[in-house]
């Protein structure tokens, strides 16, 4: 019988794919819990402001819908086209009866969009609607 080169006490010629392999794993992991944080921090609306703008309420269960003044609608997962987002808040939606919606409009967002946006919520089953303000700052902090 033929003895390998290994048994031989030579070098051996194979690369070891298993800690690569290991590698490429953990980064796939990273990506994929850090881009919905990325997603969701390119998002620059300026809100309106309203006098009875309060803090909502953290919540996981929160779902927020963003709305640009181009009309973009951003959602959990991404840009959304308007024709499918009824569809994707169906998918997002867990507990419509309870799931607050809050809808984030930029102030120079048209509202037809809003609307759109809105009536695209309560077809897909939200009951808990509501319009993204922050408070007005108080004079001495504006600049």
């Amino acid at each position: 019988m033929k003895a390998s080169n290994h048994d031989r006490g030579g070098v051996m010629a194979e690369i070891n794919m298993v800690p690569l392999i290991d590698v490429a794993l953990v980064v796939l992991i990273i990506f994929m819990v850090v881009s919905p944080m990325l997603v969701r921090m390119q998002l620059k609306l300026n809100l309106p402001s309203a006098q009875s703008a309060e803090t909502a309420p953290d919540s996981k269960d929160t779902i927020e819908i963003g709305v640009a003044a181009d009309g973009t609608i951003h959602l959990v997962d991404g840009v959304v086209d308007a024709t499918h987002l009824e569809e994707e808040l169906r998918r997002v939606l867990v507990l419509p009866e309870t799931q607050p919606v809050y809808v984030l409009a930029d102030k120079a967002t048209p509202f037809e969009h809003v609307v759109t946006v809105m009536d695209a919520a309560k077809r897909a089953g939200a009951v808990k609607l509501g319009v993204g303000a922050r408070s007005p700052e108080p004079a001495g902090k504006r600049k």
